[in-house]
């Protein structure tokens, strides 16, 4: 029997576009009207950011103070020295040291009133205001001019900065002695005068400043202004109105859309060890062995960094800061996480691409391996690169090699165009296995969605390199955000649905019509608000306020599709079920499919309910840079991609490992302890953090609230403290037994034998005669499933052909 023939929905040869038309055009409707308003916006954020003067000038004596130069060289060392994974910088960065915008501002409005008084001014908290918030930038010559306080202030705070980096102790979670080259301290702190100026003196036209306001500073009479407070409101308007539509539509067509089982007649599973492997499937045993390992010391280097905010000054009684400094540590530990989970979809497309195609071709695996190879250096590079720039020797200062860059960017120059290149010949590598499928197929089927959802994945993350160290601050966080918010939170989102609706094809639990329906739907859903939603992160970075509007209204319809995913994870839970009830052979994927349920999950409370907490207007305006922001980061990307790289490996895994060298315990172990540890990571400690911190910033002030003295109270400290639980959890039950796994696939792998197969198909039709068998009506045991015959010779070896490398 072929099951091709019999089932012409599997029809591998089957060109027609599998769903009608108005799907195909309400996506590309929903692209052009995102990525026409990104264009606007994009232009605005060239032609109105805020202005990067020349020169900034003594109003009184003409001297100068600082130059666009020393900005411009400022911002490279706060980049090269690792300063973003200390703090933050307009609200940016990482959350144990200030935020540089934010103390700058303090410290200069503290001392300009002290100056003030000592002049006999009367009301010299007024005159504060008035010193701060008059814009005295002149547009056509390029200066600023700064009053004599202002002048004095810039003097005493960069002598403040030369103690606090020069300080020859680890007491910061820093280095010894940092920073101590005069001309540096001098640099380090114009760049921070230039963005404190920028948030306080009024926008030109308005009554409020280039940063909206930002941060929280009655002492500049900084406070919300009237789009935040609106915008605000009508993010929650658009949030209830999309919901409303969401459940008006799916209570029309919830028969029609989301998951739905497949009609098939009763189905047999292709056991592991009944399902050859080619010779590149094999070899992603390999890469998920290095998957997992970087993940290991990915969240070891987690925990250190957690341990910094419970005892910054000694590790156990050891001074950790002297070999693995807190930005350090930090770098590491968020440049891992993406290496890893991407390392991990890179795999998985490798061992899928096969199956979609019925073939493989000549020297894939070597290809396979070159790539992990390459994906190797890169970590190496980036780990030896990042390093080197943190300790900062001279001779490293400004190579590609070993400058470190943005946040979420932070691999040197050279590593991040090395990694953009590799991730462009893993798609190549991936249309080279699937061409021949794809030239018989319409261009909006499975196959092909398969191999645009890959290619948005080095495409959106070489937008990164448009960010360079010394690109213009608010230019740089434009495209840095690209990367961040529409490479992770949209085109990955867009991967992780086509991924799994394939495999559910590949099963025969979904049929590929629905499956392709689904697609579309996630892409119309995740798109519409994706896109612009993009801006929310650019609320307080100089944008134009247009940012805001767009991006508060159009962030709030993220959660649409993730609650969607929410109602249908019960649906997509019982798929496998209903289907092993209908099989003489068990479901072998149970654990995958429970970690793609647990994508869901966190889908909707990581990056849904934790995102929306933070992405209104007037919430980021207090709490931007603190424990919230850490507490959506951790349950968006571990919960979402980490889950998802996890349940990825284990199914391929479970057809590379030997039948009887598997074990399901461990992969229930894994997925048990890494959810439970995930959780308690977020419930236990970030999120009671978060809103402390938050309740701290309303109450009493963003800059208390961001000080080292506030997160080192005994309250605060006892938090994190917390957290040790799960981390011990998270680490030895749920990363351990999952390293172990990926060893096996290395040990204990299946011989590779295939170089044809059935495309598309893990499962065979049950005959009436094993169904019976199954369902105890004869005596007859179940027969055992049976390999699809071949479309190819015996042997199953495809025929040479002209198209075949």
């Amino acid at each position: 029997m072929s099951l091709v023939k019999d089932n012409p929905d599997l029809n591998p040869s089957k060109a027609e576009l599998a769903i009608s038309k108005g799907w195909v055009q309400g996506v590309a409707l929903v692209f052009i009207f995102g990525f026409f308003v990104m264009g606007f916006l994009a232009y605005r954020t060239y032609s109105d950011g805020m202005p990067l003067p020349q020169q900034v000038v003594a109003a009184d004596t003409g001297d100068v103070v600082f130059t666009e130069d020393d900005i411009s060289a400022g911002q490279e060392i706060f980049l090269r020295r690792g300063l973003q994974q200390y703090g933050s910088i307009m609200g940016h960065g990482a959350y144990l040291g200030p935020d540089y915008t934010a103390e700058y501002l303090r410290l200069a409005s503290e001392h300009v009133t002290e100056q003030l008084r000592a002049q006999n001014v009367q009301d010299a908290a007024a005159e504060t205001v008035e010193h701060m918030r008059e814009n005295r930038y002149d547009e056509s010559s390029g200066v600023l001019e700064y009053t004599p306080e202002q002048v004095s202030a810039f003097n005493e705070i960069k002598q403040y900065y030369a103690e606090f980096f020069g300080v020859d102790t680890t007491e910061h979670g820093l280095l010894p002695s940092k920073i101590t080259d005069p001309d540096q301290i001098h640099e380090l702190t114009a760049f921070f005068s230039w963005t404190a100026w920028a948030s306080a003196a009024e926008r030109p036209g308005h009554d409020y400043s280039y940063s909206n306001n930002w941060p929280p500073e009655p002492r500049v009479d900084n406070r919300p202004t009237a789009d935040i407070l609106v915008w605000s409101a009508m993010s929650l308007i658009a949030l209830l109105a999309g919901l409303g539509a969401l459940f008006a539509v799916y209570g029309r067509w919830s028969k029609k859309i989301g998951w739905q089982s497949s009609e098939t007649p009763s189905l047999s599973f292709l056991q592991p060890g009944k399902v050859g492997i080619t010779k590149a499937q094999k070899a992603t045993a390999w890469f998920f062995l290095v998957v997992s390992l970087l993940f290991l010391v990915q969240s070891t280097l987690g925990a250190a960094v957690e341990h910094y905010r419970a005892e910054l000054s000694s590790f156990f009684g050891i001074d950790l800061a002297q070999v693995l400094p807190f930005n350090l540590a930090r770098t590491w530990h968020l440049q891992l996480s993406l290496l890893w989970t991407a390392a991990a979809f890179l795999a998985a497309a490798i061992f899928l691409a096969p199956i979609i195609s019925g073939r493989e071709p000549k020297r894939q695996h070597w290809l396979t391996y070159g790539l992990l190879g390459a994906l190797t250096v890169v970590v190496v590079g980036m780990l030896a690169g990042t390093a080197i720039s943190t300790f900062g020797p001279d001779w490293a200062a400004g190579s590609i090699f070993f400058d470190q860059q943005w946040e979420y960017l932070d691999l040197p120059r050279f590593w991040q165009i090395l990694l953009v290149i590799g991730l462009f010949l893993w798609i190549l590598i991936i249309y080279r296995a699937i061409r021949s499928r794809l030239r018989s197929e319409s261009k909006f089927n499975m196959p092909w969605l398969f191999f645009y959802a890959g290619l948005a994945i080095p495409a959106f993350y070489a937008v990164g390199l448009l960010a360079t160290n010394d690109t213009h601050l608010t230019v740089a966080e434009f495209w840095r955000f690209w990367v961040v918010h529409l490479w992770v939170e949209d085109f990955l989102e867009l991967f992780t649905t086509v991924m799994v609706a394939y495999i559910f094809v590949m099963l025969g639990v979904v049929r590929r019509k629905i499956a392709i329906q689904l697609i579309f739907l996630d892409v119309i859903l995740y798109s519409a608000g994706g896109v612009i939603g993009t801006m929310h992160h650019l609320y307080f970075s100089g944008t134009p306020v247009e940012h805001m509007a767009l991006g508060a209204f159009f962030s709030a319809l993220e959660v649409i599709p993730l609650t969607f995913l929410t109602v249908e994870a019960w649906t997509f839970l019982q798929l496998g079920s209903k289907q092993e009830s209908r099989s003489s052979a068990p479901f072998p994927h149970r654990w995958s499919v429970m970690f793609l349920v647990a994508v869901g999950f966190w889908n909707f409370v990581g990056a849904g309910v934790f995102g929306f907490l933070i992405n209104l207007p007037i919430v980021s305006y207090y709490q931007i840079g603190t424990a919230l922001t850490a507490n959506h980061a951790h349950g968006s990307m571990m919960g979402v991609y980490g889950m998802l790289a996890v349940g990825l490996a284990l199914f391929a895994l479970r057809y590379i490992i030997k039948p009887e060298k598997w074990s399901d315990n461990m992969a229930k172990l894994s997925f048990w302890c890494l959810n439970i540890g995930l959780a308690w990571m977020v419930f236990a400690t970030l999120l009671p953090l978060g809103v402390l911190q938050l309740w701290h910033s309303v109450n009493e002030g963003y800059f208390e609230a961001r000080t080292l003295g506030y997160i080192a109270q005994p309250g605060n400290v006892i938090l994190e403290w917390l957290r040790m639980p799960g981390d011990v959890v998270f680490l030895v039950g749920g990363i351990l037994p999952f390293v172990w796994l990926a060893w096996l696939g290395v040990r204990h792998a299946i011989p590779a034998t295939v170089t044809a197969m059935e495309p598309e198909t893990l499962f065979v039709i049950e005959s009436d005669e094993a169904r019976e068998d199954r369902t105890g009506l004869t005596a007859a045991p179940a027969a055992a499933p049976e390999l699809p015959r071949s479309r190819y010779a015996s042997d199953r070896r495809a025929p040479e052909d002209p198209d075949r490398p």
